[in-house]
């Protein structure tokens, strides 16, 4: 059964409240420092506007260039192989520290 006949059995209005409810029980597990990661990442997810443009946009549905297949795999196997550079050595080779 595929999520819009399971919307249709039930109302929407369940399904929110089940995510609702979650989200409050695993808010209520966190501890005090978890607690504060979590605020951080929720408020910035709030109020950042790129966030917003990517969660608004359409996923990329094209199919990819067999030229482009291979290197991007590698680059998987790199990000997998823990090679990947992290958002502040970016940053940095952007200059935008």
């Amino acid at each position: 059964m595929g999520v819009g006949s399971f919307r249709r059995l039930v109302g929407a209005g369940t399904i929110i409240h089940d995510h609702e409810e979650r989200l409050h029980q695993l808010v209520d597990e966190l501890s005090e420092q978890e607690t504060e990661a979590a605020l951080v990442i929720v408020e910035r997810r709030r109020d950042d506007p790129m966030l917003h443009a990517l969660a608004s946009a359409p996923i990329d549905d094209e199919p990819s260039d067999p030229e482009e297949d291979p290197s991007a795999a590698e680059a998987l196997a790199a990000y997998r192989r823990g090679e990947g550079a992290s958002a502040e050595q970016l940053r940095g080779e952007l200059g935008l520290n």
